[in-house]
Formats: structure tokens, C-alpha cells, sequence
């Protein structure tokens, strides 16, 4: 579906569903409408936008993003690269839920990616009066006719980069901020970008898709049952993410099993469970004897970040110092070592 513009941009919109889109049933409970009338609620939330730029939609899905899957990471990629020299930019409308996920694998997947690709969703269906989902279809389509370049979320007044994004409230119109900065911009009335936004330049396209899903994630807490992180180890999962206390430490009931996973070839990526910060893993002896038997660190990258980082990882590399090697290479920003972790090495 095209809407004709009076603009010579040209953006391709990819299709996802989400709330932005939704309808509530009789229940009062918002479901995603039939895919045609999703579309239409998308399109006619604001007649005007062809005044920005042609506008055509491209289906991916029509679901709630709960149900996103790596699949549709690939999907996604897959059509950007197709129509990749055709379009200035790319705006991808996604639920809240895993947007942060999806902005972060697309990150990886998209290589040497010279224009905007970005994602945005909505709070409040567009149907309501309240919604703030035109406002954010708006500035996103906005976003991606700019000189800009670089996989971006672009929600409520933020423009944050996309493997930096994470979703902070279930009902704040401004839902998402920047773990450990990654803030590309303010939408004011101008677009105000920061100095960690890149300029969008001429590239050739280079899509690294595929993700390995047998990856599991563990929040730590006081007191969880040995059996839990043993059962993982020995459930044959390919990756291993443990959200540590504090710069990445791990109570040393646990550390047993982590040392198993190592000697079974299963990486293990150390992260901390604060939102802001990074693991310091020399500072503590719990963390010094993690780095002992192997694990990784994760530093300041987020969760979502750190989880598809390592999915992707997985699927490039045959060896645990391999994927270590791609966890601690920056490809997008998405990575700072802390000078104090610098003379060290995992």
C-alpha cells in the first residue's frame, strides 16, 4: 500500500502490528484488527504525512509484539536489504513490549547500514482520542528522511540509539530510555541531535542474519535454588546469560556451575542487574574467580542488547573465545569498556 506524497523522499514503512494499530474487542481487551483495516488505522492516523515523504508499507506481521520471534528480525532485514537503494530511510512500526530486542538484533544484522532505520510504537492505540501514536508515527517518518543513519528508536521526545534503547515503564508516554546513554537526539520542534548521532552517508548494504534461540537468560537472586542455573547447564541451552549483583558478581554457591558451563563450551555472558553502570568483574574475588573459569563480561551493555548480541554471536562463531571476541567488539556504539577493566583481560 503506497500513500502518494507531495515530498521527494521516499520511506518504506515495515508492518508489525502493535498497540498503535489496535482495537479494543468486547471484552475490553485491545487485539490486533484484521491485517487491511490495521493498515488503514495506520495510514489515516495522519493524512498529511506526504508532505514528509512517499510513504509504502511493507507487511511483516500484524501481532501483538509479544510474539516476536528472531524470524521476524531476519523478515525485517530481509526487506530493507531488497529495498534497500530505493527508499531514504525506513521506519518499522512494533509493539512496545520487545521493541528494545528487535532495535538491538536489527543492529547486528544490519551491516554498514548508511540511513535511518527506525523504530517506533505507541502507548495508546490510535483510535483513542488520548493516543500518542500519531505523534510518534509522525516524528518517526520524520526521523528517517533526516541525514541520520543507524538503527533508532524513536518514542515520545527521545531518539535513542537502537542497541542502547530499553523499555522503562508499562504506562509513561515517554516508555523508553537509553541504558548508559545512547541518546541520539531530542524531538522538539527541531530535531536536536547529540554528537553520538552519525551522519548518513553512502553504503553497501551488508544483512548478517540468523540467531541461535537455545540461548536462556537468568535473573540471580538471594537464595535461588542451586538446581535452577545446574538444570540449564546440563538442558543442553547453547548460551548463558546471568544478571549478576552489583559490577557482576555471582554468590559462590553458584560457582560450580557456571565453572560446568564453561568446560562444556557454553558461553557465559556476565552482566549487572542495575540499569545504569557496567561490570567491574576485578574489583570483587567473586567476580575475579568468574573471569578465572571463563565467563564473559558483559560491561555497560544492556540486557536486550547483551541477550541478542549473544543469539547473534552464536550463529558466527565456532569457538567460546570467538563469541567472546564478537560480545567485545563495538559494532554500533553499543559497547564501552570502563578504563579501570582495560589493563585486564577476560
Amino acid at each position: 500500500m503506497t500513500m502518494n506524497t507531495a515530498s521527494d523522499k521516499r520511506v518504506l514503512v515495515l508492518f508489525c502490528g502493535g498497540t498503535l494499530v489496535m482495537e479494543k474487542n468486547d471484552r475490553g481487551s485491545l487485539v490486533t484488527p484484521e491485517l487491511d483495516r490495521a493498515i488503514r488505522n495506520l495510514l489515516t492516523m495522519e493524512t498529511r504525512l506526504g508532505e514528509l515523504a512517499e510513504l509504502e508499507v511493507a507487511h511483516v506481521d500484524n501481532i501483538d509484539s509479544a510474539n516476536i520471534r528472531p524470524e521476524h528480525w531476519d523478515r525485517v532485514a530481509e526487506l530493507i536489504g531488497a529495498k534497500y537503494n530505493e527508499y531514504d530511510g525506513f521506519v518499522i512500526t512494533h509493539g512496545t513490549d520487545t521493541m528494545a530486542y528487535t532495535a538491538s538484533a536489527l543492529s547486528f544484522v544490519l551491516g554498514d547500514l548508511g540511513k535511518p532505520v527506525v523504530l517506533t510504537g505507541s502507548q495508546i492505540p490510535g483510535s483513542q482520542i488520548e493516543s500518542d501514536a500519531r505523534r510518534n508515527f509522525v516524528n518517526a517518518v520524520r526521523v528517517a528522511t533526516t541525514d541520520i543513519s543507524g538503527v533508532m528508536v524513536a518514542f515520545d521526545r527521545r531518539l535513542i540509539l537502537g542497541a542502547r534503547a530499553t523499555k522503562v515503564s508499562e504506562s509513561k508516554l515517554d516508555a523508553f530510555d537509553g541504558i548508559n546513554g545512547g541518546l541520539l537526539g531530542e524531538i522538539r520542534v527541531d530535531l536536536r541531535l547529540t554528537d553520538a548521532a552519525k551522519p548518513r552517508r553512502e553504503s553497501t548494504l551488508d544483512l548478517r542474519k540468523g540467531f541461535e534461540t537455545n540461548v536462556a537468560i537468568v535473573t540471580l537472586a538471594p537464595g535461588m535454588p542451586l538446581h535452577v542455573l545446574e538444570g540449564l547447564v546440563d538442558s543442553g541451552v547453547r548460551g548463558l546469560v546471568l544478571r549478576g549483583f552489583g559490577t557482576g558478581n555471582v554468590a559462590y554457591e553458584y560457582l560450580e556451575a557456571v565453572e560446568r558451563a564453561c568446560e562444556a563450551d557454553i558461553p557465559v555472558v556476565v552482566t549487572t542487574q542495575g540499569l545504569q553502570g557496567a561490570t567491574m568483574m576485578h574489583s570483587y574475588d567473586l567476580g575475579r574467580r568468574l573471569l578465572d573459569v571463563g565467563v564473559i563480561q558483559g560491561y555497560d551493555m544492556g540486557t536486550e542488547c547483551i541477550v541478542t548480541k549473544l543469539m547473534w554471536a552464536l550463529r558466527r562463531a565456532g569457538t567460546v573465545d570467538a563469541v567472546r571476541a564478537l560480545i567485545h567488539t563495538n559494532f554500533c556504539g553499543e559497547l564501552r569498556i570502563p578504563r579501570s577493566e582495560r589493563t585486564f583481560s577476560d
